[in-house]
C-alpha cells in the first residue's frame, strides 16, 4: 500500500466505490487487524493476514449478494423494457410471468420460462440440468415442473405431448400465410461470395472485372491491374475501373482520372451498361469497397447474371489473395484445362489437392533451391500423360517460394486432369 492509502479509514474505500457501511465495515477490519512490521516473523504476519480476511468475509458476501441482486434487477429491468417496446418473445413473457406471478430469481425465473415454452410449443418434458445455474437441483426442478403446469402440460396424460403439438399447430401466428408471387431479385454486389477454386475454369475473353481506382498502386504488388495484365491472355477479359469521372475501361484509362469516384448513380449507370453492352460473360468479379462497393450496389442491374459471380473482401492481403484465386481459373482457350472441385488437405505440414484420380502433394525441398510438388495416382507417381499437342508433363515440379504452392498444385492438376495417357512402348508395338 502507498502512503497515499490509508485502509483503516473508510473514506479510502468510499473513494473507491464502495458503500459507506461496507467501507466502515472494512476500515474496521483493517483498525483490528493491522499490518504487522515486516520484521515481525513471517508466521505472524500470515496468521495476522488470515485473521483480517475472516472479519472481512461477512462483508465480502455482502458485497456479492449486492452485486448478484443488481445483475439479477437489471437483467429483469431490460426483459420488461424489451416486452414494453415489442420486440420481447413469448419466452421474455415467460420470465417475467414467473418472476412476478411466483417471485423467482433470475435463474429459477428462465427455468421456468424453459417449462412454459416446452409446453407452449408442443414439445415433451425434458429437464435442462446441463444449463449452468446457480440455485440448487431441486428447486430449478420445481421452477420448471411450475412452468410446464402454467404453459398448458400435464404430464399425467399420456397423449399430452401429442395433443399439445396439434394445438401448436393450429395455433394462428403458426399458419401459413397468404400465398403471395414472390419475384426473385438479381443479385446485389456485395453479396457475391469471396473467389474460390471450387469453380471451373472460364476463358479469359468471358471474364468481367471490375476494379477500383484504389486498388491501382504505384507498386506492382498491390496493383490489381497490373497482378491481372500480368497473367498470359488476361488481355482479353473486359476489365473495367471506377474512376473519379465513373466507369471507365482499362485501356482508355489515364492518370488524371485515378482518383475517388464523385459521379452520381444515374451517371454511373450509363457508362457501365455502354461498357458491357452486347458481350456474356461467364464470370465476374467484383473488386471494389466501400462507398464504391455501395455505388455499384445502387446500378447493381445493370452487371450481367453470369455463372461466377464473386467479390473480394475484408482486409487489402486478403483482397489480393482473393484476386489472385480469381484469377487463377482464366485460360485463353488454347491450353486444356479439367474442371471440377479441388479437395484440399493439409498433413502434418505437407499441403496437398486431389482432383479426380491425380493427387497433388507439397514433399519438401526441391533438389538445390525451391519446393517440390509431386503428382501421384493410386498406382504410383503420374508419369505417361502428355498436353493435348503431345507434350509430355512432368510430375515433379518445382516451386520457389510455399506462398506459390496453392497456386501451383491447383494449376498442375488442372493440367494433368486435361491430360492424356500416353501408350508405353510395348503397347505400341502390340498396337
Amino acid at each position: 500500500m502507498s502512503d497515499a492509502f490509508d485502509p483503516a479509514d473508510p473514506a479510502a474505500w468510499q473513494s473507491r466505490g464502495r458503500s459507506p457501511e461496507h467501507a466502515a465495515a472494512i476500515a474496521a477490519a483493517w483498525r483490528t487487524f493491522p499490518d504487522l512490521p515486516s520484521d515481525a516473523p513471517l508466521s505472524d504476519r500470515m496468521t495476522r493476514g488470515r485473521e483480517r480476511i475472516a472479519a472481512m468475509r461477512s462483508v465480502n458476501d455482502a458485497i456479492a449478494a449486492e452485486a448478484a441482486s443488481q445483475r439479477e434487477a437489471t437483467n429483469f429491468a431490460f426483459t420488461e423494457d424489451q416486452i414494453r417496446r415489442g420486440l420481447g418473445s413469448d419466452r421474455d413473457i415467460a420470465i417475467m410471468r414467473g418472476h412476478e406471478d411466483h417471485a423467482l430469481s433470475w435463474d429459477l425465473a428462465n427455468r421456468y420460462a424453459d417449462g412454459w415454452y416446452a409446453a407452449h410449443v408442443g414439445w415433451p418434458h425434458h429437464y435442462s440440468d446441463a444449463i449452468p445455474c446457480s440455485a440448487p437441483l431441486a428447486e430449478r426442478h420445481a421452477a420448471y415442473d411450475q412452468g410446464f403446469s402454467d404453459g398448458g402440460g400435464d404430464r399425467t396424460d399420456l397423449f399430452d405431448a401429442a395433443r399439445r403439438s396439434l394445438i401448436a399447430d393450429m395455433r394462428r401466428d403458426n399458419l401459413p400465410k397468404d400465398p403471395q408471387i414472390i419475384l426473385a431479385g438479381r443479385p446485389v454486389p456485395s453479396s457475391y461470395p469471396k473467389p474460390s477454386d471450387h469453380h471451373r475454369p472460364a476463358r479469359w475473353s468471358r471474364r468481367l472485372l471490375i476494379v477500383g481506382a484504389d486498388h491501382i498502386d504505384s507498386d506492382p504488388a498491390w496493383d490489381f491491374l497490373a497482378l491481372t495484365l500480368a497473367r498470359p491472355g488476361a488481355d482479353a477479359a473486359t476489365i473495367v475501373v471506377l474512376t473519379r469521372g465513373g466507369f471507365v475501361a482499362a485501356e482508355a484509362l489515364g492518370d488524371a482520372n485515378v482518383a475517388t469516384p464523385s459521379v452520381d448513380h444515374v451517371a454511373a449507370a450509363n457508362q457501365l451498361a455502354a461498357l458491357l453492352q452486347n458481350r456474356e460473360y461467364d464470370d465476374v468479379l467484383v473488386a471494389l469497397q466501400g462507398a464504391d462497393l455501395d455505388l455499384i450496389d445502387t446500378i447493381g442491374h445493370i452487371l450481367p447474371l453470369a455463372r461466377t459471380m464473386e467479390r473480394t473482401r475484408n482486409s487489402r492481403l486478403q483482397q489480393r489473395t482473393h484476386l489472385r484465386t480469381w484469377l487463377d481459373r482464366g485460360f485463353s482457350g488454347t491450353d486444356a484445362a479439367a474442371q471440377g472441385h479441388i479437395r484440399w488437405g493439409k498433413a502434418i505440414t505437407s499441403l496437398y489437392g486431389s482432383l479426380g484420380e491425380f493427387t497433388a502433394r507439397h514433399v519438401g525441398p526441391a533438389p538445390g533451391r525451391g519446393h517440390l510438388v509431386r503428382v501421384e495416382t493410386r498406382s504410383g507417381l503420374a508419369c505417361g500423360f502428355a498436353t493435348a499437342d503431345g507434350t509430355p508433363l512432368d510430375p515433379e515440379i518445382a516451386v520457389s517460394s510455399k506462398a506459390k504452392l496453392r497456386g501451383t498444385i491447383a494449376k498442375t492438376l488442372r493440367t494433368f486432369g486435361a491430360a492424356t495417357r500416353l501408350m508405353a512402348a510395348a503397347d505400341r508395338r502390340a498396337a
